[in-house]
């Protein structure tokens, strides 16, 4: 069974930075497709970013240019580098995995950025 731990959510400063890690386990990680969202209370779980399994990435626009996602298949690992923070950013933001036979997501890490 697929399980994913996502981690480094925290409180910073507006214009500060964090790196939120996921782990997964119990699958072949580089054959997933794996992705970053996030969920601001009172709002739609939205996509921040995605990661094939050959490494290309999308963004939302509204973290394009701050944002920055990357695999280490050999750590079975994402990260999502989040520069320049505005409170806007606030949110769970959760791992999710995919492949041809499930869809599977953490259970989320809260960032909470100031003004």
């Amino acid at each position: 069974q697929v399980q994913l731990v996502e981690s480094g959510g925290g409180l910073v400063p507006a214009g500060g930075s964090l790196r939120l890690s996921c782990t997964v386990s119990g699958t072949i990680f580089s054959s997933n497709t794996m992705g970053w969202y996030r969920q601001a209370p009172g709002k739609q779980r939205e996509l921040v970013a995605v990661i094939t399994s050959i490494g290309s990435t999308n963004y939302a626009d509204s973290v394009k240019g701050r944002f920055t996602m990357s695999r280490d298949n050999a750590k079975s690992t994402v990260y999502l580098q989040m520069n320049s923070l505005k409170p806007e950013d606030t949110a769970v933001y959760y791992c999710n995995a995919r492949n041809w036979k499930y869809d599977t997501w953490g259970q989320g890490t809260q960032v909470t950025v100031s003004s």
